[in-house]
């Protein structure tokens, strides 16, 4: 494991309902390349957190590089319904393209 996904993984093992804790760890996992591994991560900041745009793309973008765009798009129209409510810009942009490519 990476210094930085030991690190995550420590802290979430000693505050497993901590949502920053668990996005730093799925963001250090998808960065060593186990995407896969940081999935659980995810789903669970998006179940912690209703208004929380960026694990929704992480996410989103897995589910699409793995084949599965049924799933992705719903996870991604709520991610760009939130960038256009938050005023970003840059990722509405990068998740209109997504959508537009399924």
């Amino acid at each position: 494991m990476s210094g930085r996904v030991e690190q995550f993984a420590g802290l979430v093992a000693q505050q497993p309902e901590n949502g920053l804790f668990r996005f730093s760890l799925a963001q250090a996992l998808i960065a060593a390349g186990r995407p896969a591994d940081a999935v659980p991560h995810l789903e669970f900041c998006i179940q912690q957190k209703a208004d929380w745009m960026l694990p929704r793309i992480l996410l989103g973008k897995h589910l699409l590089a793995t084949g599965q765009p049924a799933v992705a798009k719903p996870i991604l129209e709520d991610a760009l319904r939130l960038a256009l409510t938050q005023d970003h810009q840059d990722p509405a942009e990068e998740l209109q393209a997504l959508l537009h490519a399924i």
